[in-house]
Parts: structure tokens; sequence; C-alpha cells
């Protein structure tokens, strides 16, 4: 086998490792949700402690991807990706064998440490294993399986808890996870970021404040937000990010160096992540509800019926990848931003008690094509802001906020529901979601905006950023 063949296998082997991890971890974000019924029918529990199946889950994955990734820059990608995995599927089995709510809600908040591990070094180990002229199709790849997994979780634990059982949401996982271990071992290769020593102070207070802002934000919907507890937790957390800030400007090796956000291109991408997510994580969290609360649908009949949305990335995703790295990236992103903010603004103009599925289908098939769109060069367009020594931190800063977004989006999402509409009636249910939707579409078309502030490079996975020091704001990255 010539040297150029054996690169071409081990960056096959590493795309198909990291998308199959990275499914796993995506998916685990909302597959509980169709299934909560079932499970407090076999384990009990009252309302708050069903929310905590899948609250757990978000708090541990959110606060700690930073800190996955910073260990994986310091002590390997590749040995703390095998630790990730283990960790998750060990949990997944913990979970599924739970004979009591606390022991769910404990092993969920185990997998998040899992995939919080596991997440933030697919795209580092990727990026190490494919040639850069080639990365773009590679993400595309990646973002369609990871976008297919955000989008697709309620229709898996729909259709597992209606026709096996709940318990296959999480045993899914461990066949998976004990397959992914020998061949990411002996098919990834080691490498490390910078060799910086482990930034505790900043893992602190980035930890402290995310965990303090998920935790008020997964708890204002069910206690609301007037709530000593939420309340202390959303200012005390805003207080230890301001620390992780200032922490990020003065330490001489911090965890995020601040000097990065000075890169349009690496501020450009955050910000239109961070919006996406808001958006889209609010407005699937409402319509899967309303296509079962309010038209009558099933767990299973809901999902099929939304797969012209969620199951557009695995076509589309690859084309798009393939096409950012030739044109660029930014267009691409942009374009299915706005899209996706055309697809919810289609959803809020003639949602209905009584609507037809003829009615919905143009804006599943707009939102699903733009979803795809946005997820192949994101990633692309992160890694490539950035040095690639650096590579792992962004990757793991992007998924950070990535999630606090997803878990602002519900909690705004259900916040203007709850004021406009309810759950009394198929009526209240649309006067509710109906707002929602506008306003998850305003929020990702203000994503759209943020991803054409980037800097706009031809062939970006060539772009190589150069190092950013303390200075003049960069134009480029």
């Amino acid at each position: 086998m010539s040297q150029q063949e054996a690169r071409r296998g081990g960056a096959v082997w590493a795309l198909v490792i990291t998308s199959v991890a990275g499914f796993m971890a995506a998916l685990d974000n909302l597959v509980v949700t169709t299934a909560l019924p079932s499970i407090r029918q076999d384990l009990g529990g009252a309302l708050d402690d069903l929310e905590w199946t899948v609250s757990a889950y978000t708090l541990t994955f959110a606060v700690l991807l930073m800190f996955g990734a910073a260990l994986g820059d310091r002590f390997g990608r590749r040995r703390l990706f095998l630790i990730g995995i283990t960790i998750f599927t060990g949990s997944s089995a913990a979970a599924a064998l739970s004979t009591g709510i606390d022991a769910l809600i404990a092993a969920r908040a185990v997998q998040g440490v899992g995939g919080a591990i596991m997440m933030p070094l697919t795209l580092t180990l990727l990026s190490a294993a494919v040639p850069a002229a080639k990365r773009g199709m590679a993400f595309g790849i990646w973002g369609a399986a990871n976008g297919l997994a955000v989008a697709s979780g309620p229709l898996i634990g729909g259709t597992l808890t209606e026709h096996v059982s709940w318990h296959w949401i999480f045993w899914l996982n461990v066949p998976v996870g004990l397959a992914l271990l020998p061949l990411a071992r002996l098919r990834l290769k080691e490498s490390h970021g910078t060799g910086a020593p482990l930034d505790l102070t900043g893992t602190l207070l980035a930890s402290g404040g995310l965990f303090g802002i998920v935790y008020g934000l997964v708890r204002a919907p069910i206690v609301g937000w007037s709530d000593t507890v939420v309340l202390t937790g959303l200012f005390a957390g805003a207080a230890l990010l301001v620390g992780f800030v200032l922490h990020g400007i003065r330490a001489e090796n911090p965890m995020l160096p601040m000097r990065l956000f000075r890169s349009r291109a690496f501020a450009g991408i955050n910000a239109a992540s961070m919006l996406m997510f808001l958006g889209m994580f609010g407005s699937i969290f409402l319509l899967s509800q309303f296509l079962q609360g309010v038209l009558g649908y099933s767990p299973t009949e809901a999902g099929l019926r939304m797969l012209p949305w969620t199951g557009m990335p695995m076509l589309v995703a690859p084309i798009a990848g393939y096409l950012s790295d030739r044109i660029s990236g930014r267009t691409i992103a942009a374009a299915g931003l706005f899209l996706q903010a055309l697809g919810l603004a289609w959803f809020a103009s003639v949602i209905s008690v009584d609507v037809s599925y003829a009615a919905q289908l143009p804006a599943l098939i707009v939102s699903g094509v733009g979803m795809a769109l946005y997820f192949a060069p994101a990633s692309n367009l992160v890694m490539a802001s950035v040095r690639p020594e650096e590579q792992g931190i962004a990757s793991g800063s992007n998924n950070a906020l990535r999630e606090v977004g997803g878990a602002l989006g519900i909690a705004i999402m259900a916040s203007i529901f709850s004021a406009q509409g309810g759950y009394d009636s198929a009526r209240s249910f649309v006067d509710g979601i109906q707002p929602a939707l506008w306003v998850g579409a305003a929020l990702v078309a203000v994503a759209g905006a943020a991803a054409l502030a980037i800097p706009g490079t031809r062939r970006t996975a060539d772009a190589v950023p150069e190092p950013v020091e303390p200075g003049p704001v960069l134009e480029n990255a």
C-alpha cells in the first residue's frame, strides 16, 4: 500500500469513527424527550424529576466541553477520546439498568461527562487526519451526522419507546461504543495541543459560570424566572463568566484566550452557532409537541412527518461541504441560516389547529435544506479560524456555546409559549407556539447576519490563520 493510500484510509476511518461518536453524543440531547411518559410510568417521580432526566445531561455536557477539549490537548486527544467513549458507554448501560428515577438522573449526568470529553475531540482528531483541501467535505459529512442526531432524537426515542422499550434508548449506545473503542485505538493517530499546563482557574470559572446559567435556564420554565435559586444561578453564573473573560485577557496560558475573538472569523462563527441553536432547539422542542398534542400523531408518526426536515442533512450536507471547499464557506453557512429562518417563519404563518401536512411540507423542506447548508461549513469555519494547535479549544468553545444556545432557546421559547398560550386546548397551544416560532425565525436570521460578518475567503480549508497577537482587531483569520 502506498503512503498516499494509507493516508486516505486513515482519513476515511477517522471520518467514520468521529461521525459515529459525534452522532451518539448529539443524539442524547433530545432522545429522551418523547420517552418521558413511559419513564414516569415505570420509575415514578414528579414532573421536576422527569425534567432532570433531560437537564442532567445538558448541564454536565455544556459545562465540561471546554475542559474536555483542554484535557485532550494536554494529555493526548486520542487517549481522552477513548476515555470519553468508555465513560459514555458505561453510563449508558447504567441508565438502561436504572430501577429508580434518581439512579437514572445520576447516570444521565455521567453520560454528559463522557460526551463532553468525547465531542470536542471528534473535530480535532478529524482535522488532523484529513488533508486541508478535503476538510470541507469531511466536516460536511460529520456535520450531517450531528445535525441528523439533533433533529431525529425525538423520532428515535419515540420509535424505540413505542415499539420496544425506553431502556433501548440507552442500550443502543452500548454496542456502538464497544465497537468504537478498538477502532479508535487502532485507526486514530495521537495528537496534542500547545502543551501548556491546564488552566485550573479558567476551568473553574468557565464550568461554574456555565453551570449557573444553564441551571437557571433549565429550571426557570419549571419554577418561574423570579425563583430565588434561578436568579442566583443566573447572576452568579454571569459574574463567573465575566471573571472568565477577564482571566482570558490577562492570564499567560488561559483555557480560552480572548484574543481569539479579535478574529472576525472566530467571533462570527461562534455567534452564528449560538444563535442558530437558540432558535432551532426551541422550535423543534415545541413543534414536536404540536404534532403530537394538537394534531394527534403518535411519537413515531410525528417523527416520520418531520423527516423532510430532519433527514435533509444526510442528503444536502455532504454536497454543501464539497462546495464549501471551492467557494466561501461563510456564503453557504449564511444561506443555510437564512433558509432555516424562512422555514420557521413559514411554519409560524401557516400553523393552526387543523393545518394540513401539505401546508407544512414546504416549511419542512426549506428548514431541512437550511439546516444542512449551515452544518456543513460551520465546523470547517471554526477549525480554519485558529491555528492547528488551538483547534481543540476552538472546537470545545464552539460546542459549549451551541449547547448554551440550545438551553437558552428552550427556556425562551417555553416562556413565550407560556405567556401567550398553554396546554389547556389546541387553540391555546397554537396561540403560544406561533409567536415563539416568529422569535425563533428572527434569532436564526440574526445568526445569518453574524455569518455574513465572517471574512470571505476562497477555500476556507486552505486558509491558515495568522497568529493572533494582542493589538488591533483583525479583519481576517
